[in-house]
């Protein structure tokens, strides 16, 4: 349960600290004055949506700080599991907003990830406002209530992968399901294309090879220039002129002379090694000059064949990626070509796949069914203590004919408040009044199986008056027999059940407004009653306001 609550510059907050206790605690004021404010700081905590706008005007921060108490054995197991153990069985949770858009969150005094610290909130409070309220006239929340009284979100989850797996199947069967005239010709399109490359016949690098041999080709007539003098130059000489290697040879003689009469200068081996070099060097020069053989012809190979290679460029800018191209070619054909093999293949997976789902849909819809009954059953006296014993709640069930998330069929609520009249459709029938006890009597048997310790009702009695009003201020007094309960009302038959009662109000001082929540004596509290029941002389609603405290408060000495 929550135990403690502070809250600083959020909103007209300036600074709140309040300590609960279990039980029914109610929170009152007049209209404007902030009281469901404290309950967006508490959603904030628990890892709501946060905003700049949120901040006190003035102040460059906001801060939610929130002990938990007394909890229940799977959250302590979660919380653990997280690496953020319970402190002497408590849970500690911050939550600040900044100027700078940036949100800090600490659980046990640790810094976390916002998504992390949301998982960890999970299950910590239910909070039931006009928002929620109002949820129930739209029939697609009515299956995930009833799942969720029931406690079937195993067998749901179990009925969602069963139809991820059939509905999978059913899309490879309609990508398969192409007419045969689109198939021709696309088999007609991919045919040819294959035979296109395999007509050519590329080769891995083979572009780069015939680009550097067609350079050779076209300036073949300067390169045998190039190469004759080069040789003639190094080895052969010419007319009047002698080789370089002739006069290496020269200069290596006379410095092996030299040698001989002073060996202080001893450079005739480097000669002797620049010499035989030059010789190595010529014999290339000539290897390279005699394979310059160039074959008539041949460019205009070259040249035909990088024309049939760049026709290819529309499967690929390489030839391995026309090669890759061509590979998924021949797999997409052969997959047209064995399409028979393939439905039957599917035929077989989807008879598969929906039989498994049938098999897990089929105890989920008995389960619900089971579920149903008892909630229309314990509907039934509920409503009866909301003043409503004439009505009559059922669910009923739309079935579907192909396997879908969430189950064979759909889930709705019907009612009528009038006896003798069918139930209809939820939304088509009930008035506010009748939503919010309605509302009120699904969440009496929710706490009964919830694993929530903290219930939050915020105007739960919107809509309703009279002798009801009464009634719903016992209802949530018996939830709180359970569950530690918090109730925003209007109504003084609501706020005279609670066991703790916060009066809020708004103050203005030095030119600023502050909203203040202050936990109400009992003579406090009589006098707050007596301004919610309002109208009349002053006496007599104090009085009124007296005995109604009296009568509540007999409800738990009772």
């Amino acid at each position: 349960m929550l135990a403690e609550l502070h809250v600083e510059n959020f909103g007209l907050m300036e600074t709140v600290r309040l300590n609960f206790g279990s039980g029914l605690t109610a929170f009152t004021g007049e209209t404007g004055a902030g009281k469901s404010m404290l309950i967006d700081a508490l959603g904030v905590l628990l890892g709501g949506r946060a905003s700049m706008e949120l901040i006190r005007h003035g102040e460059t921060r906001a801060r939610i700080e929130g002990v938990f108490e007394n909890l229940a054995p799977e959250t302590l197991l979660r919380i653990e599991e997280a690496g953020y153990p319970a402190e002497d069985g408590q849970l500690f949770l911050f939550r600040e907003i900044n100027s700078a858009g940036k949100n800090v969150c600490r659980v046990q005094g640790r810094s976390i990830p916002l998504t992390l610290y949301r998982s960890l909130c999970v299950g910590l409070v239910d909070i039931h406002g006009q928002i929620e309220h109002l949820s129930l006239f739209n029939p697609e929340t009515h299956q995930n209530l009833l799942d969720g009284l029931g406690g079937l979100q195993e067998d749901v989850d179990a009925v969602n992968k069963a139809a991820k797996a059939y509905q999978k199947v059913i899309r490879k069967e309609r990508e398969l399901s192409v007419s045969e005239e689109e198939r021709q010709k696309r088999e007609e399109i991919l045919r040819y294309q294959i035979e296109e490359i395999e007509r050519v016949s590329p080769v891995s690098g083979e572009e780069e090879g015939l680009t550097q041999e067609r350079k050779r080709l076209v300036n073949s007539e300067h390169i045998s220039s190039l190469i004759s003098e080069a040789y003639a130059a190094l080895y052969e000489g010419s007319s009047g002129n002698s080789a370089a290697f002739d006069l290496l040879g020269q200069a290596l003689k006379a410095l092996q002379e030299l040698q001989r009469l002073d060996d202080s200068l001893n450079i005739s081996e480097q000669m002797e090694s620049v010499y035989y070099s030059v010789e190595d060097l010529a014999d290339q020069i000539r290897t390279y000059r005699d394979s310059c053989e160039f074959e008539p012809g041949r460019l205009d190979q070259i040249e035909e064949r990088l024309i049939q290679l760049k026709r290819l460029r529309k499967y690929g800018s390489t030839v391995e990626e026309i090669l890759a191209k061509r590979a998924g070619m021949l797999q997409e054909l052969d997959q047209i070509t064995n399409i028979q093999e393939q439905f039957a293949a599917i035929d077989h997976e989807k008879k598969t796949t929906r039989k498994a789902y049938e098999t897990v849909a089929k105890e989920l819809s008995k389960k619900r069914r089971e579920v149903a009954k008892g909630i229309e059953h314990g509907l039934a006296q509920e409503l009866a203590d909301l003043g409503l014993e004439k009505s009559r709640f059922e669910v009923r069930f739309v079935p579907h004919d192909e396997p879908t998330l969430g189950g064979a069929e759909t889930a709705e609520f019907y009612f009528t408040a009038n006896f003798g009249e069918p139930p209809k459709p939820l939304a088509k029938v009930a008035s506010g009044g009748e939503m919010s006890r309605l509302m009120l009597a699904l969440k009496s048997m929710l706490a009964k199986v919830e694993l929530v310790d903290t219930f939050i009702f915020d105007e739960v009695d919107s809509g309703v008056g009279g002798r009801t009003i009464h009634r719903m201020g016992e209802k949530l007094a018996k939830i709180a027999m359970n569950k530690q309960v918090f109730c925003i009302t209007h109504a003084a038959q609501v706020a005279a059940f609670a066991e703790s009662h916060y009066g809020i109000v708004k103050e203005l001082i030095d030119d600023r407004t502050r909203t203040k929540v202050n936990m109400l004596s009992e003579s406090e509290r009589i006098e707050e009653l007596a301004r919610m029941l309002g109208g009349g002389e002053i006496e007599i609603t104090r009085k009124h306001a007296q005995e109604l405290w009296q009568r509540s408060g007999a409800f738990y000495r009772s």
